[in-house]
């Protein structure tokens, strides 16, 4: 009856635990795909108007434009992303300090929870034996 309890105790702290790595996880992962998703689409428009303006300025001296190609304007937002701008450095900063916390974090809380289940199986062990010892006394 003893090895029961202790069983349905290390099912259940285990269970729980992986149950709540897997939702950390989940969410760190979510919000990093959320934060980067964000962030490229923000630069590709910031990039746009700037390579549409970059257009304008280089075709017409009064700023008017009455038609500009979607060509011409993707051409110069490939060369602005090319130029190595302060933004796109930005950008490329942003995302590897992203991606380097979510690595530590998604490792940190796998470490956590190992730990808790070496503990929970570790104690669950010597309390087996204690009931054990105490049953055989």
């Amino acid at each position: 009856m003893m090895v029961a309890v202790v069983v349905v105790i290390v099912v259940v702290v285990v269970v729980v635990v992986v149950v709540v790595v897997v939702v950390v996880v989940v969410v760190v992962v979510v919000v990093v795909v959320v934060v980067v998703v964000v962030v490229v689409v923000v630069v590709f428009w910031v990039l746009y108007i700037r390579a549409f303006f970059f257009f304008l300025l280089l075709n017409s001296p009064f700023y008017l434009v009455p038609y500009v190609s979607e060509s011409a304007i993707i051409v110069v937002l490939l060369l602005s992303l090319l130029s190595f701008s302060p933004l796109v450095v930005v950008v490329v900063v942003v995302v590897v300090v992203v991606v380097v916390v979510v690595v530590v974090v998604v490792v940190v809380v796998v470490v956590v929870a190992v730990v808790v289940v070496v503990i929970v199986v570790v104690v669950a062990v010597l309390f087996y034996y204690s009931c054990v010892l105490y049953y055989y006394s």
